[in-house]
């Protein structure tokens, strides 16, 4: 986990231990992901949280809605040590959480936290009881939790109360501000109750989440100025596809912009066989760009024009930020400092030059109509140029040498935290 990069000012959170990651405090912003698998599914499950975690993500949550999947997730568990991954397991509760946990001890055990939604929870005389079931679990495994309150599985009857408290004002608030207030005040009063019974600040999380880019904004800002615990960010439902990218964008980085939040996912909908792992991609792009994070080297492409060969251009593009994100996982684990790495992949003579002296390494084709004859730059001097079939082979090459010439080899055989 690289440290932020930016001068954003960071609103301050108490920080919160999951399984050796570190979210809120002076810690980078986590990302972390959600497996669509049927947690009872051994199999299916293993593959997706090493694959999740292969992309990066660094806590990966797991359905446990029934006793099936309560069961299996120690086997999950083991299964990643054996494959040498060791990402924290979040278990994700509704309903029926305080049975699943205390009647599958070793559930509770090879999860790192726990995800409790006070709309669901339990409800009148058993929300209570069944809230600090869950919580006195967390205490006795020293676990920390997530308090999720979402907007769609809002506590009714708290909602109802506020509504009914609005409609008697002189100046009654729009029902969204109302609607906000009650997700908030679900979150921080189960947070109160967590510490009667018991559990300190440093082992809670809170998340207020909706799926309305200018209500998520409003809602954690608000959130934000009224409590210290680390903030889990997200929109419920971002969507397929860009719409999902986009709103997912939108929303978390004017928050993050302005120092609000501490972990966050990317709530996409997969395409129909699509890879789960493109939320945790996006999620790291977006840290990435605003600066607070450094995941993996910077490709510079231009965006292509009628000066430029468009199919040798994008061909190369592609192989290039293809190579570099599989490579990636081996060049971490080698060399210090890969990922703050820029490449650029420029397309004419316009702009291909200046853009491929300003990046460590970079190579610039001629435009259209001409042969890919391409300079490569390298620190700002031009080193060769490559032309021919091979080009991008070539171009490869010459990055992997970099690399190991310029990057310290690590000797603990870990990505530094």
């Amino acid at each position: 986990m690289t440290g932020n990069l930016s001068s954003i000012k960071r609103r301050k959170s108490i920080p919160v231990n999951v399984g050796g990651i570190i979210v809120g405090g002076d810690a980078p912003v986590v990302v972390q992901s959600m497996t669509n698998t049927d947690t009872a599914d051994i199999e299916s499950t293993v593959k997706q949280v090493a694959d999740l975690a292969q992309a990066g993500s660094e806590l990966v949550r797991l359905t446990v809605d029934r006793e099936d999947s309560a069961a299996a997730v120690p086997k999950i568990r083991d299964r990643l040590m054996l494959m040498g991954i060791e990402v924290p397991l979040v278990g994700d509760f509704h309903y029926i959480g305080h049975k699943l946990l205390t009647k599958y001890p070793d559930c509770a055990k090879a999860l790192a936290k726990y995800r409790i939604n006070p709309g669901n929870v339990g409800f009148r005389e058993k929300r209570d009881i069944q809230f600090s079931t869950m919580i006195e679990v967390a205490l006795k495994y020293d676990r920390p939790v997530r308090i999720g309150v979402n907007w769609g599985s809002l506590d009714q009857e708290m909602l109802a109360k506020l509504m009914d408290k609005n409609a008697q004002s002189v100046s009654p608030k729009d029902i969204k501000e109302v609607t906000r207030e009650a997700m908030i005040q679900s979150a921080l009063l189960s947070a109160e109750r967590a510490h009667e019974i018991g559990m300190g600040p440093e082992k809670i999380i809170i998340s207020v989440k909706v799926s309305d880019v200018q209500d998520l904004i409003a809602v954690y800002q608000d959130i934000g100025s009224r409590c210290d615990y680390a903030l889990h960010l997200g929109l419920t439902e971002a969507g397929m596809s860009s719409k999902g990218i986009v709103a997912s964008t939108a929303g978390m980085a004017v928050l993050m912009q302005q120092g609000i939040g501490d972990t966050i996912r990317v709530s996409l909908t997969p395409e129909p066989g699509g890879d789960r792992s493109r939320e945790v991609i996006v999620a790291q792009e977006m840290l990435q760009t605003m600066g607070l994070r450094s995941f993996l080297p910077l490709v510079t492409a231009c965006p292509g024009c009628g000066r430029t060969t468009s199919t040798v251009f994008q061909q190369l593009a592609d192989k290039i930020q293809t190579h570099i994100r599989t490579r990636m996982p081996e060049w971490r684990e080698k060399y210090y400092g890969v990922e703050d790495m820029n490449v650029a992949v420029m397309g004419c003579i316009v702009n291909g030059p200046g853009e491929s002296k300003n990046a460590n390494i970079g190579i610039s084709l001629p435009g259209n109509g001409e042969d890919p004859v391409a300079p490569v730059f390298i620190d700002g001097q031009k080193s060769t140029t490559l032309r021919g079939p091979r080009l991008a082979e070539e171009f490869q090459e010459i990055v992997e040498n970099y690399i190991v010439r310029n990057y310290s080899k690590r000797t603990d055989k870990k990505s530094p935290q």
